[in-house]
């Protein structure tokens, strides 16, 4: 995790902004499932019964909301075969791509905080 030390603490503007474009980041990816389902689709293309195997505890109904939301933000596309019966395909976009470095760090602290937490409680045992 790179941690930026010796710039001191920030101007009141610059914290504005930078709160701003956060907010604006977490709005579009606000909830427990956007960041789960764009990683998931960034390995693969896949049908709808497929991600929700892979991301689990996620309702039809949940997934369906979640997947259009996704796609109106162009984070992934639908793609309609039409073959008997239709077959629909989910997949990132190169947009969801340019959160690769955001899901590695996120990854990585989610590590670290999951770590810090046995070890808290191997503590208290």
């Amino acid at each position: 995790m790179k941690v930026i030390k010796d710039e001191g603490l920030p101007t009141r503007v610059e914290c504005a902004s930078s709160l701003k474009h956060v907010i604006d980041a977490l709005y579009v990816l606000n909830g427990k499932w956007r960041l789960p389902l764009i990683l998931s689709l960034m390995h693969a293309s896949k049908r709808f019964n497929e991600i929700q195997h892979e991301v689990e505890g996620i309702s039809s109904k949940v997934l369906a909301k979640e997947l259009k939301d996704l796609e109106l933000n162009g984070f992934t596309k639908r793609i309609v075969y039409p073959t008997t019966p239709v077959t629909i395909m989910y997949e990132s976009t190169e947009y969801s791509h340019t959160l690769k470095n955001v899901l590695a760090e996120l990854s990585a602290w989610g590590e670290q905080h999951r770590e810090r937490i046995k070890e808290s409680m191997r503590k208290q045992s």
